[in-house]
């Protein structure tokens, strides 16, 4: 079931004890990986993201690279993510930025296929469940998730994306689900093996991914994967933060 592929997206962040919630200031840190030292086995407030049907898992780790710690995701025809459930406006906080590194792109990798959806590094971004916004049939499912659950999955996510080939601001649907739609950040080789600082605007991402404001961000992910393709990669995660510019 689709939906349910998205709510795991988020699904394992609700053991993690206390959400990023806005307070008044000017950045909230999502992943402050900077901040912590290389032998901590994960980052603080980040749990992590296992698929049910994936039994290969990416490695995660904090490591130092020049003198910063980062987190160090190596995948070898695997995939797995960390994620963290957050709780934030986006019109308040509309600013993503952060940082990353990756070592190759994929053969295979191509954003409109199934065994093509794999990428080096991605952020997803997920929005919470808001009844008005659905149609019938699908708040019986999202209902049913909820009944199982505990609690409802997100509505819809953004996904940022280190692509093999597409061109980049192109922003499709993810080949499972149009409930997740893909924005292309970087593509190609001609960026591999440095760091790379990225700044988006995430309502502005949404208005043009989905056509409507969007609602309360729910959750942060990190994921480099290589199941579908059957290849590898190493990548690199710096600091992620929100903020109002």
């Amino acid at each position: 079931m689709i939906l349910l592929h998205i709510f795991s997206i988020i699904l394992l962040s609700s053991f993690v004890p206390a959400p990023l919630a806005a307070g008044g200031m000017e950045t909230m840190d999502a992943g402050k990986f900077s901040g912590a030292t290389a032998d901590e086995q994960l980052p603080a407030g980040w749990e992590p993201l296992h698929f049910k049907d994936i039994p290969s898992h990416t490695e995660y780790s904090l490591i130092q690279d020049n003198g910063t710690t980062v987190v160090q995701a190596v995948s070898r025809a695997s995939s797995s993510g960390l994620t963290r459930k957050i709780n934030i406006d986006p019109q308040e906080y509309p600013t993503l930025s952060w940082s990353w590194k990756v070592s190759n792109i994929y053969d295979k990798g191509d954003v409109t296929r199934k065994d093509g959806d794999d990428y080096p590094a991605r952020i997803y971004i997920t929005f919470a469940y808001d009844a008005d916004k659905v149609g019938f049939w699908e708040r019986v499912k999202f209902n049913t998730v909820k009944f199982i659950y505990g609690e409802y999955p997100p509505i819809n996510a953004i996904n940022y994306i280190w692509a093999s080939k597409a061109p980049q601001e192109l922003i499709t649907p993810n080949p499972f689900t149009d409930r997740v739609k893909m924005i292309v950040i970087e593509s190609g080789a001609g960026k591999i093996n440095q760091w790379i600082h990225e700044k988006r605007d995430i309502v502005s991402d949404y208005r043009q991914a989905f056509g409507e404001e969007p609602p309360l961000i729910s959750g942060i992910a990190i994921m480099t994967d290589s199941d579908n393709t059957r290849e590898s990669a190493t990548a690199w995660y710096g600091d992620i933060a929100f903020s109002r510019k």
